[in-house]
């Protein structure tokens, strides 16, 4: 599959794994992004998150700082919780007459049932509404560690047939999934998407440092394994949950195994520790690693 130019640099492999990063953040987070924007290279993809309780005029304003500060903004819709057809197409013409959105992120959402006319993200895609805006790139989420109302296959059959709708739609697809603490499992879950033909760019998500009782919390509201194997192999003694860790064992782990059977990668952030705290490790990170090179 040849990679459009909305995903920049994904045909040349990064020097360092953090290169070409993306990070996610809610809209009240955009005062802790700007003060971090000189630390951040431009034009990197930004994800603003749909979240209960933000009205759509915060995750506009949101979305128009990510582009007003220099980089790419990526609005996630969260289907079940999208009311009406036409919220759904304010929302969208919102951010991209005002933000010049080119990407989207699409996600079922965390409702059992949904608050209007969309269940699945896959609805949102058939819909027809991205294209005719002009977006070019839509973001599917990926599980590796699964999902919890489906199995691993169905998870595939219903990533490709996402993948499948967005292509015939003349998008390109990225797949971000959710953040992980186990490298093993994320190249398990990888070798098997490029097994099963599914070519598309991949972020892996990636927790940015963090308090350990922040990470436990929204590795059990996100359905993450943090058994007491998988957090030493991270890096974390579950006997000692006043400290804080970062995601230092885990990229390295991926830095040491991916390669060109892997397809296209790089990583997303989540900042659960803080955006600043996140920018500084990556840059941290970075740093190091391109002097040991």
């Amino acid at each position: 599959m040849s990679i459009p130019v909305i995903h920049p640099n994904w045909s040349q492999a990064p020097k360092v794994l953090t290169d070409g990063f993306s990070l996610e953040i809610t809209a009240k987070d955009v005062d802790a992004l700007r003060e971090a924007s000189p630390k951040i290279p431009g034009q990197h993809p930004v994800a603003i998150t749909f979240l209960p309780g933000e009205d759509f005029e915060a995750r506009i304003a949101a979305t128009k700082a990510v582009r007003d500060l220099g980089f790419e903004p990526m609005p996630h819709f969260s289907a079940r919780r999208i009311r009406s057809e036409d919220e759904f197409q304010d929302y969208l013409g919102a951010v991209v007459d005002q933000a010049g959105v080119r990407r989207c992120f699409v996600v079922a959402g965390d409702p059992a049932s949904p608050e209007g006319p969309y269940a699945t993200s896959g609805e949102l895609i058939e819909s027809g509404a991205f294209e005719r805006l002009g977006i070019r790139a839509i973001g599917i989420g990926g599980h590796p560690e699964g999902h919890p109302n489906m199995d691993a296959d169905e998870c595939f059959t219903v990533l490709e047939a996402k993948r499948d709708a967005i292509v015939a739609r003349g998008m390109a697809p990225l797949i971000v999934t959710q953040f992980a603490f186990d490298a093993d499992r994320v190249l398990e879950w990888l070798a098997e998407l490029r097994h099963r033909g599914i070519d598309a760019p991949v972020r892996l998500g990636v927790p940015g440092p963090a308090g350990i009782k922040t990470l436990l919390r929204f590795a059990k509201r996100c359905g993450v394994g943090a058994s007491a194997s998988v957090m030493t192999k991270y890096g974390v003694s579950l006997s000692r949950l006043m400290g804080s860790a970062g995601p230092d064992r885990l990229v390295e782990s991926l830095s040491e195994s991916l390669g060109p059977q892997h397809g296209p990668v790089r990583l997303h952030f989540y900042p659960f520790g803080g955006v600043a705290r996140t920018v500084e490790w990556i840059n941290q990170y970075a740093a190091t690693h391109t002097r040991a090179r």
